[in-house]
């Protein structure tokens, strides 16, 4: 077989799941065949032509799959294993990468100067909305499923686990501190469990969506804020004794939330910005107090490698975090313009979509 289903981008507001050619394997590759992807807030953002893509790419960036096919120097691995890879894929190999990753800060990006440089999936190479993806320096970024882990379990791994958990890293959270989280879609929730898990003592969870601050709760947060029923600002200077948090994290990429996260730090505090924006932002005076906060805001794109697979993982193996509620519903690839429907427009209460070639 030479051919495969494939979802490609066809213009502002168009996908199309069309037959393509099953990649030629190089000798640095793996072929993987594609078990379970899914669709990301990203790829929606594609989709509406706010982010730029060549018409024809294959889209989708989260792939868990079976080793179908290794490339000559691919060493370590073996056909038929079960594996993932990070929707940022590096290749460890340019100066730029070597020196994100020996950062002091505990880089371990290997994005490179670029900005999104490592982001190849479904942005400057075929993605993995499809029956086969080519995964490019195999060896860097292949990392082996555990046996007993499901796809559901680990789909959350390649970007979404990677992304929230990175919000919470770059918030430079300490034990005992207090955590504010805006947005609690896939991502927010993500970034919830980081924070809990990063040593918060007490997370407030806020969104606009009854059900998903509930599925908060189970991500450690302590208390959530409707913003719909609350001026979420004032609940939480009130909440914190007018002290502010000392970490917020934004992770919807709105004006009104990145503002909202803002005012609500502490002097001092960071600011971890996780959306993506589609906008110019505007930094109100007040809230930045004239440059004199001694604020930080960071931005964070998820980590990629295997070890930073294998190491998110190794926490979802342990039972510290269970992200499989997270998975709402399952589709096929055939019926990927109805999920991706679905998807954009937040109906039936989904969170993620498991799409199973």
């Amino acid at each position: 077989m030479s051919r495969m289903k494939a979802t490609v981008f066809v213009g502002p507001g168009k996908i199309e799941l069309i037959d393509k050619s099953i990649p030629d394997v190089g000798p640095n590759d793996a072929l993987i065949k594609i078990t379970t992807t899914t669709i990301c807030g990203t790829d929606v953002h594609i989709l509406k032509g706010e982010y730029p893509v060549v018409s024809g790419l294959t889209i989708g960036h989260e792939p868990v799959g079976v080793i179908e096919k290794l490339g000559s120097n691919v060493a370590g691995y073996k056909e038929g294993q079960r594996v993932i890879a990070g929707a940022i894929c590096p290749s460890f190999t340019s100066y730029a990468c070597q020196d994100d990753c020996s950062a002091q800060d505990g880089g371990n990006h290997g994005h490179g100067y670029k900005p999104m440089g490592g982001w190849r999936f479904g942005n400057t190479i075929d993605g993995t909305q499809a029956e086969y993806v080519l995964v490019p320096d195999a060896q860097a970024n292949l990392s082996p499923v555990p046996d007993g882990l499901s796809d559901e379990q680990v789909l959350m791994c390649p970007d979404i686990m990677s992304t929230g958990f990175a919000g919470a890293e770059s918030a430079n959270i300490k034990i005992g501190d207090i955590v504010a989280v805006f947005a609690q879609g896939p991502i927010g929730l993500c970034a919830t469990a980081g924070a809990k898990l990063k040593g918060a003592s007490l997370i407030i969870a806020i969104d606009g969506v009854d059900d998903r601050l509930k599925v908060s709760k189970d991500m450690g947060a302590d208390i959530t804020l409707n913003f719909r029923n609350v001026d979420v600002v004032s609940e939480i200077f009130k909440i914190t004794n007018g002290r502010g948090v000392d970490a917020s994290i934004e992770a919807l990429g709105l004006q009104s939330t990145f503002e909202s996260a803002l005012r609500v730090l502490k002097p001092g505090g960071t600011l971890s910005s996780l959306g993506v924006y589609s906008s110019d932002l505007k930094i109100p005076l007040d809230a930045f107090h004239a440059g004199l906060g001694d604020n930080k805001i960071v931005t964070s794109l998820c980590p990629g490698g295997k070890e930073r697979m294998r190491r998110l993982m190794s926490v979802i193996s342990s039972g510290r975090v269970d992200l499989s509620p997270l998975v709402t519903h399952s589709f096929k690839l055939d019926q990927i313009v109805e999920a991706y429907d679905l998807f954009a427009n937040q109906r039936d209460g989904v969170l993620k979509v498991a799409i199973k070639p």
